[in-house]
């Protein structure tokens, strides 16, 4: 049964879509059967592993809202052992859909769609990496709900902790009201200039407030990170040679090695 993490942070701009495509494909491409879920409405994710978004009619949307089946939805990639559940622009108006079916069925609940999509097709994946918009509200809450855990990519500059403790208690809500297996994966250290000191304060501060919770791959600030997702591919195909390839490639191994160890203390 494959393990379903959400990327999440409520603050833009930290690096959380080209975490989840470049963790997903560096999983790939060490042998994980990977399914990348785009869960924001901008679809960059889907375009980031080379799907158009525009004129898509099997998204995530469709099958929140009952119209497809997860089957239906589900792409394959050009990428090893990637496939992709896109979205687009139409997820903005979830909520108003949602609100309607819960008039027209009061059972209807809104807060496990998500799950109930990905819980058809957990089986056939070792990861579901769950890509999640900069916002909190209904999404977030799906995504919770569904998750076996969340990684959070921070931002190795000033204000990187500002609105990580209301993220936080936004996953305890969850834990209380709808989760209460929930938990912390990770904490993944993003965008590094090592030329500076700040970048170097801010590694220090955060892994002295998540300890062992952080990583200890550490993505750099790099333009070929920008570019690749602008060719519909992962850094890994986009350039190989890249530091940025390798630090995702690291990513990948410390989450499975995570996981293995995990896996081994509950036998």
């Amino acid at each position: 049964m494959g393990k379903i993490i959400s990327l999440v942070n409520q603050k833009g701009g930290v690096g959380k879509t080209t975490t989840s495509i470049n963790l997903a494909s560096s999983l790939g491409l060490l042998g994980k059967k990977v399914l990348l879920v785009d869960f924001d409405p901008q679809g960059n994710a889907t375009t980031g592993v080379g799907v158009e978004k525009g004129g898509l009619t099997s998204t995530i949307y469709e099958a929140l809202i009952g119209e497809k089946t997860t089957k239906e939805i589900i792409k394959k990639t050009k990428f090893k052992n990637l496939d992709l559940i896109p979205a687009n622009v139409n997820l903005a108006v979830l909520d108003t859909k949602f609100s309607n079916l819960k008039k027209a069925d009061p059972t209807f609940s809104r807060s496990i769609q998500l799950k109930r999509v990905l819980e058809e097709a957990r089986d056939n994946y070792d990861y579901i990496l769950i890509d999640c918009p900069p916002s909190l509200g209904t999404l977030i809450t799906n995504a919770l709900t569904a998750s076996d855990s969340v990684i959070i990519p921070v931002q190795c500059e000033f204000f990187a902790l500002e609105g990580i403790m209301q993220l936080l208690n936004t996953i305890r809500v969850a834990r209380t009201t709808t989760n209460p297996n929930l938990e912390i994966e990770g904490v993944v250290l993003t965008m590094l200039d090592s030329r500076t000191i700040l970048g170097l304060d801010v590694v220090e501060n955060i892994r002295s407030f998540f300890k062992e919770k952080v990583y200890d791959t550490i993505i750099p600030r790099l333009i070929v990170l920008a570019e690749a997702p602008s060719h519909g591919k992962p850094i890994a195909n986009y350039n190989s040679k890249s530091k940025g390839t390798t630090a995702y490639i690291n990513l990948a191994k410390e989450v499975i090695e995570r996981n293995a160890r995990e896996e081994e203390s509950t036998r």
